[in-house]
């Protein structure tokens, strides 16, 4: 499993989003760099946003998910054509864990486990 991991509850329907386009960057002198990219399970997980070849340093990061995408497969107007959450690695050492919840008008997240 990845240093960074996700995964996507459809708060709208009480279950996991499948099949959502999810996309990992990190910023690098100001710009952002894609470095990973998944598309969540059937329990709405990725567990590989972060490839074996790249190392987590510290600094900025960004998951952005393909939400309105998600909402668009199953013919539903959403707000949000997609969903971006930048967070900061201190410890490198450490796993880091974002889930989404998720509803075609809004959504939460949090450091997960």
């Amino acid at each position: 499993m990845s240093a960074i991991t996700s995964h996507i509850l459809d708060v709208s329907r009480g279950r996991p989003a499948a099949n959502v386009g999810v996309r990992l960057d990190v910023e690098v002198d100001g710009e952002w760099q894609q470095i990973g990219d998944g598309t969540t399970d059937d329990d709405g997980r990725v567990n590989e946003l972060l490839p074996e070849h790249h190392d987590l340093v510290a600094g900025n990061y960004r998951i952005v998910f393909e939400s309105g995408d998600y909402f668009a497969g199953q013919d539903i107007d959403s707000f949000y054509p997609r969903v971006e959450v930048n967070f900061r690695v201190g410890a490198a050492r450490e796993h880091f864990h974002v889930p989404l919840l998720l509803s075609p008008h809004g959504y939460s997240t949090y450091r997960g486990s």
